[in-house]
Protein backbone atom coordinates (compact mmCIF):
# COMPACT_ATOMS: atom_id res chain seq x y z
CA UNK A 1 0.00 0.00 0.00
CA UNK A 2 2.84 2.29 1.24
CA UNK A 3 4.62 1.75 -1.89
CA UNK A 4 1.14 1.79 -4.29
CA UNK A 5 0.71 5.44 -2.74
CA UNK A 6 3.99 6.15 -3.25
CA UNK A 7 3.71 6.04 -6.88
CA UNK A 8 0.56 7.12 -7.41
CA UNK A 9 1.70 10.51 -5.71
CA UNK A 10 4.69 10.83 -8.49
CA UNK A 11 2.41 12.66 -11.10
CA UNK A 12 1.13 15.36 -9.43
CA UNK A 13 4.43 15.92 -7.72
CA UNK A 14 5.68 16.30 -11.03
CA UNK A 15 3.10 18.15 -12.28
CA UNK A 16 2.94 20.59 -9.95
CA UNK A 17 6.59 21.06 -10.41
CA UNK A 18 5.55 22.40 -14.15
CA UNK A 19 6.11 26.20 -15.06
CA UNK A 20 2.85 27.51 -15.64
CA UNK A 21 1.61 27.81 -19.31
CA UNK A 22 2.25 31.45 -20.62
CA UNK A 23 0.04 33.52 -21.65
CA UNK A 24 -0.04 35.97 -24.74
CA UNK A 25 -2.81 38.89 -24.31
CA UNK A 26 -3.93 39.71 -27.60
CA UNK A 27 -5.85 42.96 -27.87
CA UNK A 28 -7.07 43.88 -31.61
CA UNK A 29 -9.14 46.85 -33.07
CA UNK A 30 -10.43 44.56 -35.65
CA UNK A 31 -13.36 42.09 -34.71
CA UNK A 32 -13.49 38.26 -34.10
CA UNK A 33 -14.68 36.53 -36.94
CA UNK A 34 -13.26 38.82 -39.68
CA UNK A 35 -9.98 38.30 -38.79
CA UNK A 36 -9.82 34.61 -38.78
CA UNK A 37 -7.31 34.35 -41.46
CA UNK A 38 -4.98 36.54 -39.73
CA UNK A 39 -4.90 35.63 -36.20
CA UNK A 40 -3.70 32.18 -37.93
CA UNK A 41 -0.96 34.08 -39.42
CA UNK A 42 -0.13 35.20 -36.28
CA UNK A 43 -0.59 31.22 -34.66
CA UNK A 44 1.96 30.16 -37.42
CA UNK A 45 4.69 32.88 -36.38
CA UNK A 46 4.37 31.86 -32.63
CA UNK A 47 4.73 28.05 -33.85
CA UNK A 48 7.78 29.34 -35.79
CA UNK A 49 9.34 29.77 -32.42
CA UNK A 50 8.05 26.80 -30.81
CA UNK A 51 4.63 27.28 -29.45
CA UNK A 52 1.31 26.23 -30.22
CA UNK A 53 -2.09 27.68 -28.66
CA UNK A 54 -3.70 24.58 -26.30
CA UNK A 55 -0.72 23.26 -26.17
CA UNK A 56 2.44 24.91 -24.66
CA UNK A 57 0.50 28.53 -24.23
CA UNK A 58 -2.48 30.08 -23.65
CA UNK A 59 -4.05 33.18 -25.50
CA UNK A 60 -6.41 35.14 -24.52
CA UNK A 61 -8.73 37.65 -27.02
CA UNK A 62 -10.11 40.54 -26.40
CA UNK A 63 -11.47 42.12 -29.78
CA UNK A 64 -13.01 45.78 -30.18
CA UNK A 65 -14.41 45.63 -33.31
CA UNK A 66 -13.65 49.24 -34.29
CA UNK A 67 -14.67 50.30 -31.41
CA UNK A 68 -11.66 52.55 -30.55
CA UNK A 69 -12.54 54.13 -26.59
CA UNK A 70 -12.95 50.23 -25.94
CA UNK A 71 -9.03 49.74 -26.13
CA UNK A 72 -7.89 51.06 -23.12
CA UNK A 73 -10.46 49.25 -20.81
CA UNK A 74 -9.62 45.72 -22.73
CA UNK A 75 -5.74 46.28 -22.80
CA UNK A 76 -5.87 47.17 -19.20
CA UNK A 77 -7.83 44.19 -18.61
CA UNK A 78 -5.67 41.81 -19.94
CA UNK A 79 -2.23 43.78 -17.87
CA UNK A 80 -4.36 42.97 -15.13
CA UNK A 81 -4.30 39.30 -15.40
CA UNK A 82 -1.38 39.44 -15.82
CA UNK A 83 -0.10 37.82 -19.04
CA UNK A 84 3.34 37.09 -19.92
CA UNK A 85 3.37 39.19 -23.17
CA UNK A 86 1.05 41.95 -24.82
CA UNK A 87 0.03 41.91 -28.52
CA UNK A 88 -1.86 44.94 -29.31
CA UNK A 89 -2.65 44.34 -33.01
CA UNK A 90 -4.43 45.97 -35.51
CA UNK A 91 -2.89 49.71 -35.48
CA UNK A 92 -1.86 52.48 -33.58
CA UNK A 93 -4.99 52.62 -31.49
CA UNK A 94 -3.69 49.05 -29.86
CA UNK A 95 -0.63 49.83 -29.45
CA UNK A 96 -1.53 53.58 -27.46
CA UNK A 97 -3.89 51.56 -25.22
CA UNK A 98 -1.09 49.04 -24.14
CA UNK A 99 1.39 51.75 -23.83
CA UNK A 100 -1.48 53.35 -21.08
CA UNK A 101 -1.18 49.99 -19.40
CA UNK A 102 1.30 48.35 -19.04
CA UNK A 103 4.88 50.03 -18.58
CA UNK A 104 6.72 46.11 -17.64
CA UNK A 105 4.64 43.79 -19.75
CA UNK A 106 6.66 43.06 -23.37
CA UNK A 107 4.34 44.46 -25.66
CA UNK A 108 4.52 43.24 -29.77
CA UNK A 109 2.07 45.77 -31.56
CA UNK A 110 1.50 46.30 -35.36
CA UNK A 111 1.74 49.97 -36.09
CA UNK A 112 -0.39 51.57 -38.77
CA UNK A 113 1.51 54.60 -38.26
CA UNK A 114 4.87 56.05 -37.51
CA UNK A 115 5.50 54.40 -34.03
CA UNK A 116 8.23 57.07 -32.97
CA UNK A 117 6.40 60.28 -33.73
CA UNK A 118 3.36 59.07 -32.23
CA UNK A 119 5.86 58.57 -29.02
CA UNK A 120 5.17 55.09 -28.70
CA UNK A 121 9.10 53.64 -29.15
CA UNK A 122 11.97 55.78 -28.63
CA UNK A 123 13.54 55.06 -31.98
CA UNK A 124 12.84 51.74 -34.99
CA UNK A 125 16.41 50.35 -34.21
CA UNK A 126 15.98 50.99 -30.68
CA UNK A 127 12.41 51.00 -29.30
CA UNK A 128 13.22 50.89 -25.51
CA UNK A 129 10.99 50.26 -22.70
CA UNK A 130 8.82 47.49 -23.48
CA UNK A 131 7.42 47.68 -26.67
CA UNK A 132 8.33 46.72 -29.88
CA UNK A 133 6.58 45.56 -32.86
CA UNK A 134 6.17 45.89 -36.43
CA UNK A 135 4.84 48.88 -39.12
CA UNK A 136 2.85 48.48 -42.17
CA UNK A 137 3.36 52.18 -43.21
CA UNK A 138 -0.14 52.16 -44.31
CA UNK A 139 -0.50 55.36 -43.46
CA UNK A 140 2.30 56.72 -45.41
CA UNK A 141 0.78 54.50 -48.83
CA UNK A 142 -1.76 56.98 -49.20
CA UNK A 143 -0.31 59.10 -51.69
CA UNK A 144 0.48 55.85 -53.72
CA UNK A 145 -2.96 54.88 -53.86
CA UNK A 146 -4.18 58.25 -54.40
CA UNK A 147 -1.49 58.03 -57.57
CA UNK A 148 -2.48 54.72 -59.00
CA UNK A 149 -6.66 55.91 -58.88
CA UNK A 150 -5.90 58.89 -60.71
CA UNK A 151 -4.23 55.93 -63.30
CA UNK A 152 -7.42 53.97 -63.68
CA UNK A 153 -10.08 57.21 -63.66
CA UNK A 154 -8.62 60.71 -65.30
CA UNK A 155 -11.25 63.00 -63.82
CA UNK A 156 -11.92 66.35 -63.43
CA UNK A 157 -14.10 65.86 -60.87
CA UNK A 158 -13.02 65.39 -57.29
CA UNK A 159 -11.35 62.44 -55.32
CA UNK A 160 -13.33 61.65 -52.86
CA UNK A 161 -11.35 60.56 -49.31
CA UNK A 162 -12.71 58.21 -46.94
CA UNK A 163 -11.45 58.93 -43.63
CA UNK A 164 -12.22 57.75 -39.84
CA UNK A 165 -12.07 60.71 -37.51
CA UNK A 166 -11.72 58.46 -34.82
CA UNK A 167 -8.58 56.98 -36.13
CA UNK A 168 -5.98 58.53 -33.99
CA UNK A 169 -3.29 59.33 -37.10
CA UNK A 170 -6.56 60.67 -39.43
CA UNK A 171 -5.57 63.56 -39.75
CA UNK A 172 -1.57 62.54 -40.65
CA UNK A 173 -3.47 60.59 -43.48
CA UNK A 174 -5.23 63.72 -44.32
CA UNK A 175 -2.21 65.75 -44.35
CA UNK A 176 0.09 63.07 -46.75
CA UNK A 177 -3.42 62.62 -49.01
CA UNK A 178 -3.41 66.40 -49.63
CA UNK A 179 0.00 67.00 -50.10
CA UNK A 180 -0.17 64.51 -52.89
CA UNK A 181 -3.05 65.96 -54.58
CA UNK A 182 -1.70 69.60 -54.70
CA UNK A 183 1.31 68.02 -56.20
CA UNK A 184 -1.10 66.43 -58.99
CA UNK A 185 -3.21 69.03 -59.01
CA UNK A 186 -5.87 66.65 -57.69
CA UNK A 187 -9.18 68.54 -55.90
CA UNK A 188 -10.32 66.36 -53.43
CA UNK A 189 -13.74 65.52 -51.67
CA UNK A 190 -13.19 64.54 -48.11
CA UNK A 191 -15.76 62.34 -46.59
CA UNK A 192 -16.00 61.49 -42.72
CA UNK A 193 -17.53 58.00 -41.02
CA UNK A 194 -16.74 56.63 -37.96
CA UNK A 195 -20.04 54.07 -37.23
CA UNK A 196 -21.86 51.74 -39.76
CA UNK A 197 -24.73 54.68 -40.39
CA UNK A 198 -22.14 56.94 -41.06
CA UNK A 199 -21.07 54.43 -43.75
CA UNK A 200 -24.32 54.18 -45.60
CA UNK A 201 -24.60 58.08 -45.11
CA UNK A 202 -21.02 58.73 -47.17
CA UNK A 203 -22.18 56.48 -49.90
CA UNK A 204 -25.58 58.08 -50.41
CA UNK A 205 -23.26 61.32 -50.80
CA UNK A 206 -21.41 59.90 -53.41
CA UNK A 207 -24.71 58.73 -55.62
CA UNK A 208 -26.33 62.16 -55.10
CA UNK A 209 -23.13 64.41 -56.07
CA UNK A 210 -21.44 61.43 -59.08
CA UNK A 211 -18.52 61.68 -56.53
CA UNK A 212 -16.02 59.65 -60.01
CA UNK A 213 -13.46 57.67 -57.93
CA UNK A 214 -12.79 57.18 -53.99
CA UNK A 215 -10.09 56.19 -51.99
CA UNK A 216 -10.94 54.19 -48.90
CA UNK A 217 -7.75 55.28 -46.16
CA UNK A 218 -6.60 52.58 -44.37
CA UNK A 219 -8.04 52.17 -41.14
CA UNK A 220 -8.97 49.28 -38.71
CA UNK A 221 -12.61 50.06 -38.31
CA UNK A 222 -12.61 50.15 -42.47
CA UNK A 223 -10.56 47.18 -42.43
CA UNK A 224 -13.13 44.92 -40.48
CA UNK A 225 -16.20 46.52 -42.92
CA UNK A 226 -14.38 45.47 -45.95
CA UNK A 227 -17.41 43.47 -47.41
CA UNK A 228 -20.03 46.32 -46.58
CA UNK A 229 -17.88 48.81 -48.13
CA UNK A 230 -17.09 46.76 -51.33
CA UNK A 231 -20.76 46.34 -51.66
CA UNK A 232 -21.60 49.88 -51.12
CA UNK A 233 -19.26 50.94 -53.65
CA UNK A 234 -20.31 48.49 -56.25
CA UNK A 235 -23.64 49.52 -55.38
CA UNK A 236 -23.17 53.19 -56.58
CA UNK A 237 -20.90 51.83 -59.13
CA UNK A 238 -17.90 54.20 -57.64
CA UNK A 239 -14.17 53.03 -59.03
CA UNK A 240 -12.18 52.52 -55.09
CA UNK A 241 -8.95 51.95 -54.04
CA UNK A 242 -8.26 50.17 -50.86
CA UNK A 243 -5.51 49.62 -48.35
CA UNK A 244 -5.26 45.76 -48.64
CA UNK A 245 -5.92 42.92 -50.88
CA UNK A 246 -8.34 41.71 -48.38
CA UNK A 247 -10.74 44.39 -49.58
CA UNK A 248 -10.47 42.96 -53.15
CA UNK A 249 -10.56 39.21 -52.10
CA UNK A 250 -13.88 40.92 -50.59
CA UNK A 251 -15.47 41.99 -54.07
CA UNK A 252 -13.31 45.40 -54.18
CA UNK A 253 -11.72 46.73 -57.17
CA UNK A 254 -8.28 47.44 -56.30
CA UNK A 255 -5.78 47.70 -53.22
CA UNK A 256 -2.15 49.04 -52.85
CA UNK A 257 -0.40 47.76 -49.87
CA UNK A 258 1.33 45.37 -47.40
CA UNK A 259 1.04 42.11 -47.21
CA UNK A 260 -0.94 42.22 -43.83
CA UNK A 261 -0.88 38.46 -43.44
CA UNK A 262 2.64 38.63 -43.09
CA UNK A 263 2.56 41.56 -40.62
CA UNK A 264 0.75 39.03 -38.16
CA UNK A 265 3.37 36.35 -38.95
CA UNK A 266 6.08 38.35 -37.85
CA UNK A 267 4.33 39.82 -34.59
CA UNK A 268 3.89 36.11 -33.81
CA UNK A 269 7.24 35.89 -34.17
CA UNK A 270 8.13 38.43 -32.09
CA UNK A 271 6.27 37.06 -29.23
CA UNK A 272 7.60 33.87 -29.71
CA UNK A 273 11.05 35.48 -29.30
CA UNK A 274 10.30 37.21 -26.38
CA UNK A 275 8.50 34.45 -24.21
CA UNK A 276 12.16 32.84 -25.42
CA UNK A 277 13.96 35.26 -22.72
CA UNK A 278 14.66 38.60 -25.93
CA UNK A 279 13.67 41.84 -24.70
CA UNK A 280 11.50 44.38 -26.32
CA UNK A 281 14.23 47.04 -25.91
CA UNK A 282 16.52 45.06 -28.26
CA UNK A 283 14.16 43.98 -31.21
CA UNK A 284 14.18 46.65 -34.06
CA UNK A 285 10.56 47.89 -35.09
CA UNK A 286 10.27 45.80 -37.91
CA UNK A 287 9.24 47.54 -41.35
CA UNK A 288 7.88 45.63 -44.63
CA UNK A 289 9.75 45.01 -47.67
CA UNK A 290 7.06 43.56 -49.70
CA UNK A 291 4.20 45.47 -51.55
CA UNK A 292 1.19 44.19 -53.50
CA UNK A 293 -0.90 46.20 -55.99
CA UNK A 294 -4.21 44.14 -56.55
CA UNK A 295 -7.00 44.46 -59.34
CA UNK A 296 -10.50 42.27 -59.77
CA UNK A 297 -11.21 42.37 -62.89
CA UNK A 298 -15.08 41.18 -62.19
CA UNK A 299 -15.61 44.11 -60.17
CA UNK A 300 -14.41 46.23 -62.74
CA UNK A 301 -16.79 44.68 -65.30
CA UNK A 302 -19.55 45.34 -63.24
CA UNK A 303 -18.87 48.68 -62.52
CA UNK A 304 -18.02 49.45 -66.35
CA UNK A 305 -14.51 50.15 -65.61
CA UNK A 306 -11.45 48.91 -67.89
CA UNK A 307 -8.06 48.72 -66.85
CA UNK A 308 -5.16 49.65 -68.92
CA UNK A 309 -2.64 47.75 -69.94
CA UNK A 310 0.05 49.95 -67.98
CA UNK A 311 -1.88 49.59 -65.12
CA UNK A 312 -2.10 45.40 -65.70
CA UNK A 313 1.36 45.34 -66.45
CA UNK A 314 2.10 47.11 -62.46
CA UNK A 315 -0.07 44.59 -61.09
CA UNK A 316 0.84 41.69 -58.25
CA UNK A 317 -2.04 39.92 -58.86
CA UNK A 318 -5.16 40.15 -61.07
CA UNK A 319 -8.25 38.36 -59.69
CA UNK A 320 -10.48 37.03 -62.87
Amino acid sequence: MTLLGGAAAWPIAARAQQPAMPVIGFVSTRGRDESAHLVAAFRRGLAENGYTEGRNVTIEYRWADGRYDDLPALAAELARRPVSVLAAIGGTPAALAAKTATATIPVVAAFSADPVAAGIVSSLSRPGANITGVSNLSTALEPKRLSLLRELVRSAGPVGVLLNPAFPPWSDQLKEIEDAARTLHQPLDVLRASTDGELDGVFETIAQHRVPTLLVASDPFFNSRRSKLAGLAARVRVPAMYGFRDYVMAGGLMSYGIDLADVYRQAGLYVGRILKGAKPADLPVLQPIKFEFVLNVKAAKAIGVTFSDDLLSLADEVIE
